[in-house]
C-alpha cells in the first residue's frame, strides 16, 4: 500500500502535502516507498513532479524544477505493485491533456481491460500501472458530466478491486475529490483562514500537527468525498446518495 496527502486551502499547497507526506513515511504507513511524486493545480493548469525513489530525490527534483504556488495539490508514495520503480510510474497520474491527475492506492483487477479500451479509443498511455488507466477515464467522464465529483462515480461504477483515490481537475482550483472502497481515506478539516482548509490522506498521521478534526468514511461498500474550499466536505455513495459525514475527533471512539 503507498501514501495519500492532499490538500484544499489557503495554505501553501505543495509544502503542506510534503508535510503529509514526511509524516506518512516517517510513522511507517509502509515501509519500502521506492517513488515519490506530487501534482498541483495553479495558473490554470496542473503541474507536477515524480521520482524513482524516496522524498529525498523528490525533494531535489522540485529544487530544480520549482512546481509554482497554489492552494491544492495532491500528492503520493509508491512501493511498486504494478509496473516498475520508474519516473513514469511514480503517481501523480494525468491524463494526456495534463487536466487531471489522480493518486490512488490499492490494486485494480480490470486494469488491463481497462487500458485496453482506453488505448483503443486514442488515448495514449505512457506508464505501466492501473492507476493510469483512472486519469484517463475521469477526464472522458468530465468531457461529459464536467463535475469531478460526478465524474469519480461514474468510474469508479467501473473500477474492480479496492482503492482509495484523490484526484484534482485543473478546471476546479479550489477541489478535491476523493474515492474510497477497501482501503483507507480520511479527511481533515481546519478551519485555515476563516474559509476552510481540508486535507485527504491515507491516514490521518500526515495532517494531525493541523487539525484533530476527522471524517472518515466507511469504505467497505464505496465511498465519494469531495472537499470544497469554502463548501465544506460531502460524503455520497456510488449511487449519489448522501451518506454521514460526521466530523469527529481523532482518536475518539466511533
Amino acid at each position: 500500500m503507498g501514501a495519500i496527502a492532499g490538500y484544499v486551502g489557503g495554505g501553501p499547497a505543495l509544502d503542506v502535502v510534503l508535510e503529509g507526506l514526511r509524516r506518512l513515511d516517517g510513522a511507517g504507513e509502509g515501509a519500502g516507498f521506492d517513488s515519490a511524486g506530487v501534482a498541483v493545480v495553479a495558473d490554470g493548469g496542473i503541474a507536477a513532479a515524480t521520482r524513482a525513489g524516496g522524498l529525498a530525490d523528490l525533494d531535489k527534483e522540485l529544487a530544480d524544477r520549482p512546481l509554482p504556488d497554489a492552494r491544492t495539490g495532491i500528492g503520493h508514495l509508491r512501493r511498486a505493485g504494478r509496473g516498475a520503480v520508474s519516473d513514469l510510474n511514480a503517481h501523480p497520474h494525468l491524463d494526456n491533456a495534463g487536466r487531471v491527475a489522480v493518486v490512488h492506492n490499492g490494486t485494480l483487477a480490470n486494469s488491463a481491460a481497462l487500458r485496453a479500451e482506453l488505448s483503443g479509443r486514442g488515448h495514449e498511455l505512457v506508464s505501466d500501472t492501473d492507476t493510469e488507466a483512472v486519469a484517463h477515464l475521469l477526464a472522458e467522464a468530465l468531457s461529459s458530466c464536467g463535475e469531478l465529483a460526478e465524474a469519480m462515480r461514474q468510474v469508479c461504477r467501473r473500477l474492480e478491486g479496492g482503492y482509495a483515490l484523490v484526484a484534482v481537475h485543473a478546471d476546479a482550483p479550489g477541489v478535491a475529490v476523493g474515492a474510497c472502497r477497501g482501503a483507507p481515506l480520511a479527511v481533515g478539516v481546519a478551519d485555515g483562514d476563516g474559509d476552510g482548509e481540508f486535507h485527504l490522506a491515507s491516514d490521518t498521521a500526515a495532517f494531525l500537527a493541523h487539525t484533530r478534526d476527522v471524517v472518515e468514511p466507511d469504505p467497505e461498500p464505496g465511498r465519494i468525498v469531495e472537499v470544497r474550499r469554502g463548501g465544506g466536505v460531502s460524503v455520497t455513495d456510488l449511487d449519489g446518495r448522501a451518506v454521514d459525514a460526521r466530523v469527529r475527533t481523532a482518536g475518539e471512539d466511533r
